[in-house]
């Protein structure tokens, strides 16, 4: 892989659609996958949590509430249960320490938040096409409360064509899943109603550290009436 550049997140999946790709190729890549989901499956019921919803084939997936460092044990069981890779977004210093080995190897994608837009730009290129993509982003961007959600999943939605859809866990039912999906409309504020609607009952481990959905976006136009 050229340095510098991402690893697309369904890239073993994307292969195997292919006609013309050797079967043996294909059972290759499917065998890692069957032994993730039978684990996540095990996984799940031993602790008492259960994934529900459907499984988008393509999409911006935004993953809330963002509370604890098992938010992303979770939405990892829930990718592996459905037998899909979901390529989440990490913010890069995570590669450089033990974790780096780890998040490689769960198709962890790095992030640099200083010159965000090289990975942006990658990733949209990557989703160019019909074949199976599933992009995972924390729009709460901190596992602390914060005034603000990011806006980096609904404009890389917006410029790529792909539908949104609203991970999730809820903490009391002890539950993961995908929720809604819906494609943007560009009215910001309304498409934000609907993510705020959904989420309105579900909460994390920490629920006083949820950070609302809100985009700074959409207060622009209050700050200058």
């Amino acid at each position: 892989m050229p340095p510098g550049s991402t690893r697309s997140p369904t890239s073993g999946h994307r292969q195997c659609q292919d006609s013309i790709t050797d079967a043996r190729y294909c059972q290759r890549v499917k065998r890692p996958f069957l032994v993730r989901r039978t684990l996540a499956r095990l996984v799940l019921r031993a602790v008492r949590w259960k994934a529900v919803g459907t499984v988008p084939k393509r999409g911006v997936l935004v993953g809330a509430p963002h509370t604890s460092n098992w938010d992303w044990v979770l939405t990892l069981l829930l990718g592996w249960s459905y037998g899909v890779r979901i390529g989440l977004l990490v913010k890069a210093e995570l590669f450089k320490g033990p974790l780096a080995p780890i998040l490689r190897a769960t198709g962890a994608i790095p992030l640099d938040r200083s010159n965000p837009g090289a990975t942006v730009r990658d990733l949209l290129a990557q989703a160019e096409g019909e074949h199976p993509f599933l992009l995972g982003i924390a729009a709460e961007g901190t596992r602390t409360r914060g005034e603000f959600w990011k806006s980096g999943f609904y404009r890389i939605a917006t410029a790529s064509g792909l539908p949104i859809t609203l991970a999730y866990l809820d903490a009391p039912t002890r539950t993961v899943g995908w929720g809604p999906t819906f494609t943007p409309t560009g009215d910001v504020t309304a498409d934000m109603d609907r993510v705020r609607a959904f989420y309105a009952d579900k909460r994390g481990f920490r629920p006083e550290e949820f950070t609302p959905p809100l985009l700074r976006e959409e207060t622009r136009g209050r700050d200058a009436t």
